[in-house]
């Protein structure tokens, strides 16, 4: 199969083209069939290993692990032994830490959750960790309730949308601040 790797730390110029073996999932992993992957910041921390202390985790002078793409879409191909949450063909969407820049990535099946049929997988694969960090934000840190008032600064981007509309489903009083180019989007 084929995945885009980095075996140096450095600018996207760093990224290679490679054919490497398709995984096979152990019994609690599920093997997925990437359809879309999103780039994001955590990707790009880890490219350029800044800030430096990223190297701590992911190797002082080169990666550890040369895969990229924390969040991905795809259809699931095979499922380990243990797995009981999920069957070849199920659409479903996460956050996976590493290798959804690739045609076939084995995760765990508790990182991936059902793809809405509303969502294409390019819609998917975008949500993951923008998501999680408004969820976790609002629901878990901020322990947001119905009638509370938020302040979302940077409401037009990734991880705003999202805060916007988790609040809003919480009952929060939403104000969202933007750039007036985003206002429409707000």
């Amino acid at each position: 199969m084929k995945a885009i790797r980095f075996l140096n730390y450095g600018s996207p110029d760093v990224l290679e083209l490679q054919e490497v073996e398709k995984p096979s999932p152990k019994d609690d992993q599920v093997l997925v069939e990437i359809v879309a992957a999103a780039a994001n910041p955590l990707d790009w921390h880890r490219l350029r290993a800044d800030p430096f202390i990223v190297r701590l985790n992911d190797g002082l002078t080169k990666p550890k692990d040369p895969r990229l793409g924390a969040d991905i879409a795809g259809r699931v191909v095979a499922a380990g032994n243990a797995v009981k949450t999920w069957q070849p063909g199920d659409e479903v969407f996460g956050e996976i830490g590493a290798g959804g820049f690739a045609e076939y990535v084995c995760v765990r099946a508790e990182q991936l959750v059902r793809k809405p049929a509303t969502l294409s997988f390019e819609e998917a694969a975008a949500a993951p960790v923008a998501a999680l960090t408004a969820l976790q934000g609002l629901r878990d840190k901020g322990k947001i309730q119905a009638g509370q008032k938020v302040l979302v600064n940077g409401a037009s981007g990734g991880v705003g949308t999202f805060a916007v509309q988790m609040a809003k489903a919480l009952g929060a009083e939403v104000t969202g601040v933007c750039s007036t180019r985003n206002l429409e989007l707000v």
